[in-house]
């Protein structure tokens, strides 16, 4: 029997995030593209300046409500037949509303590119808006609200942007609006809405995929470049304004097993320098199974199945007035809510005084960086990430040279960076649970003055 000896694992191949090309069409609508050699399923972002804060007074939610009857209907196809052509293509198109404006993905097969895309332009160009769609699309609306009301973690989040921003800030208000506000939506509304903001020249369309053997140029001046519109200026970035002072909000959830935690502060967003630091050291902290929250709160205490740290941008502005939400969320059982608290709050002391250590600095770049080429496997992850920049404001390169910052970030910056994201004094505390049970506990630890609302 012969045997041949066992091949030798080569050098892995240098990568870098895909960098894409940048250019326009002739009606104003900014495109860029990215070839990925392989990614047959192509992934269309079409990023539109319809903010949220550009919504009526009294109709928040109706940017949703627009993005959801795009696909509902044209000047040409009703909603069957609409959706009956993208069928055909094999392709699947989602719209959503957020604060930095609507955005349209598509993803598509290579070979039904140009057929899928003439679809996405006819309904920029001339959505239907039928009054029964619309009625229709707000009854549905409707009858989500209640449901995310019972779901704890989405009461926490509610709260916790009611408590960080004035009541005159679109972002203390849920992002797709209130039984109230959504109720007075109707098809006049959303046609005015959409006239008013959505328009190609001040619109952005990021396409990636294999695009070998596609005139993309032509494809595109067919399709999207066939979208008209006047050319006004995007909408300027209102500035962010929030108070941190430390306090807790109990939302009483009568008999309730398990107290939702969700803990934040508003933050800087990804223009900051200090950016790529916070991001490595909330990790250390509670980005994953090992990091510390976990250690104490899940391998010692077993008061939970998992807690996370993280940085959310909420809407960023090239001259630094933009936010991120910082945060740290998790579940824990309702008889053990004070100790778990008093121990995340030890957790966050204890990190203060001592630091991160040089073992969880190179852990967390080795899971942040190493990991990075997986993420990016489909051409929609890529697609989703240049996405963001442009929402952003961000340089092309800029998820490129974020992860050569991580790699070189230090310990003693790491630390410096989650230490201020999260200091002990100025965490605003929603939780969602029990109060009979929860609130003396809590208020014996002295993080802040309790309140109570109504489930």
């Amino acid at each position: 029997m012969d045997f041949h000896p066992r091949p030798e694992a080569g050098q892995p191949s240098p990568w870098a995030f895909p960098a894409p090309e940048r250019g326009g069409l002739d009606n104003g609508l900014t495109v860029l593209r990215c070839h990925r050699p392989g990614q047959q399923v192509v992934a269309v972002d079409i990023l539109v300046d319809a903010p949220l804060d550009a919504e009526p007074e009294g109709l928040d939610g109706i940017a949703t409500i627009m993005s959801r009857a795009l696909s509902e209907g044209t000047d040409k196809r009703s909603a069957e037949e609409f959706a009956a052509e993208l069928e055909r293509c094999g392709a699947t198109l989602d719209a959503h509303a957020d604060h930095p404006g609507v955005r349209v993905s598509l993803e598509v097969p290579v070979s039904r590119l140009a057929k899928a895309l003439g679809l996405v332009a006819e309904a920029l160009r001339a959505p239907a808006f039928l009054d029964g769609e619309i009625e229709r699309l707000v009854r549905n609306r409707l009858d989500e609200i209640p449901h995310e009301l019972a779901n704890p973690s989405r009461r926490a989040a509610k709260e916790l942007f009611r408590e960080l921003f004035p009541a005159t800030h679109r972002m203390s208000r849920p992002r797709q609006g209130t039984e109230e506000t959504v109720a007075r939506i109707d098809a006049a509304g959303v046609r005015a809405f959409f006239e008013a903001h959505v328009r190609p020249a001040t619109a952005t369309a990021v396409v990636v995929g294999d695009l070998t053997g596609v005139d993309l140029d032509a494809v595109l001046a067919e399709t999207l470049g066939e979208w008209t519109g006047d050319s006004r200026d995007p909408r300027p970035v209102p500035p962010t304004t929030a108070d941190d002072t430390g306090r807790v909000v109990v939302v009483d959830r009568p008999g309730a097993v398990q107290t939702q935690l969700l803990i934040g502060r508003i933050g800087p967003d990804r223009h900051d320098r200090v950016w790529a630091a916070q991001v490595l050291g909330s990790y250390c902290l509670g980005g994953t199974l090992t990091s510390r929250l976990d250690r104490v709160l899940r391998e010692e205490k077993g008061y939970t199945y998992g807690v996370r740290a993280f940085g959310q941008v909420l809407r960023s502005a090239p001259d630094g007035t933009g936010a991120s939400l910082l945060a740290i969320s998790g579940s824990v059982d309702t008889p053990n809510t004070g100790p778990a608290l008093a121990d995340l709050w030890q957790v966050l002391r204890v990190l203060a005084a001592e630091g991160l250590t040089d073992a969880e600095r190179d852990t967390a770049v080795q899971n942040l960086v190493g990991v990075a080429p997986l993420k990016f496997e489909t051409a929609a992850a890529v697609a989703g990430t240049l996405a963001d920049q442009v929402e952003q404001h961000l340089p092309d390169d800029y998820q490129a040279t974020l992860y050569a910052r991580l790699a070189a970030t230090g310990t003693v910056e790491a630390t410096a960076a989650v230490v201020s994201a999260f200091p002990v004094d100025r965490l605003v505390t929603v939780l969602v649970g029990d109060a009979a049970q929860i609130v003396e506990p809590v208020k014996a630890l002295g993080i802040g003055e309790v309140t109570v609302v109504t489930g």
